[in-house]
């Protein structure tokens, strides 16, 4: 399964000195590599259960896997009972398109394939006509679950693309099962998006993390801001790497796409990271805000509880900025 629409701001973990009971895993998933620290109070091996949930994720939403169920479905296989990993990320995504003022919405996997974001060749040269034909096959409004766990779509070529939301929500499943197993205190970081729950056991303190500059090197990393993380899931999203140039026209087309036009352009926003209690939330409201430019993303945040963000913009003339809510700014480590 790979994740190639959201680019997530890259992570640097602080702790005090290393004791023997902190266990790390460290291993390939969703098209990226995962870190998951934690204090284990009981000698377990936790691998194969954390290869099982990313085998259940992957079975149910990945659109990489010829035979997943999101896969079937996309193909227009009527007969596919979609699980509760498929209930939960549509129920956040529903959620989540009716704050963003539809903003966000994950049927608009035409749009990306089109733009050569997803899994099929790109449409050369998209036009303004090209853009109206496939906006037809976009919109949440349009599918629904039946009552049998079926999918029931307006047009059998309505493409789901859950890959905004599921690599997070994959995180909090893996959260659940190292709960299960009684760890208490980890934290999990899977393509740049975290999950923190507990404690540093080491140093008795939140865990730390940074949030990349906008113009940080792939082999030169630099931080902004430190954030403390306690029993909080973070997600980023940026469009400063993830882009395409079109062979014919030469336009640089950006991935994230505004699911009420259709077009693939930057909005004012250049990053957006979100601090929630679910990863799987923190990972759609992230994507959101950045197709809703600056205005509109402080109008989500002023009207929606337990959602604080950290955004990078460009002012009127150009120039970097940082807006901040103010929940978000008692997170920053001096």
């Amino acid at each position: 399964m790979k994740f190639n629409y959201i680019i997530a701001l890259a992570l640097v973990f602080t702790s005090c000195t290393e004791e023997p009971t902190l266990e790390v895993l460290r291993g390939e998933a969703f098209g990226t590599s995962y870190l998951i620290q934690y204090y284990n109070s009981e000698d377990r091996n936790l691998e194969k259960g954390i290869d099982s949930v990313i085998y259940a994720v992957n079975k149910s939403v990945s659109t990489y896997i010829p035979n997943s169920d999101i896969s079937k479905i996309n193909r227009g296989d009527t007969t596919v009972v979609v699980d509760p990993i498929f209930k939960e990320v549509f129920r956040i995504s529903k959620i989540v398109h009716e704050n963003s003022y539809g903003f966000f919405d994950p049927t608009v996997g035409v749009l990306r394939n089109a733009y050569g974001f997803g899994d099929s060749n790109p449409i050369l040269d998209i036009d303004q006509k090209v853009i109206d034909s496939l906006m037809k096959f976009v919109g949440l409004d349009k599918v629904s679950i039946a009552n049998n766990g079926t999918i029931l779509k307006e047009y059998p070529q309505i493409y789901f693309d859950f890959n905004a939301v599921a690599k997070g929500y994959a995180i909090d499943c893996l959260g659940r099962y190292l709960e299960s197993m009684g760890v208490r205190n980890y934290l999990i970081e899977l393509g740049g998006e975290i999950l923190a729950k507990g404690r540093n056991s080491s140093s008795q303190q939140p865990w730390k993390v940074g949030i990349e500059g906008v113009d940080s090197q792939l082999d030169n990393r630099s931080y902004q801001v430190i954030i403390a993380l306690e029993d909080r899931a973070m997600a980023s999203s940026g469009n400063y790497r993830k882009y395409r140039i079109d062979s014919v026209s030469g336009k640089k087309y950006v991935h994230t796409i505004n699911p009420l036009t259709g077009s693939a352009e930057q909005s004012n926003v250049t990053s957006a990271t979100v601090v929630m209690s679910t990863c799987g939330e923190a990972d759609a409201y992230a994507t959101a805000l950045m197709a809703l430019g600056l205005e509109r993303s402080k109008q989500l945040l002023n009207e929606t509880a337990g959602v604080d963000a950290y955004l990078t913009f460009n002012d009127s003339l150009g120039n970097p900025q940082v807006f901040m809510t103010e929940d978000f700014k008692k997170l920053l480590v001096d």
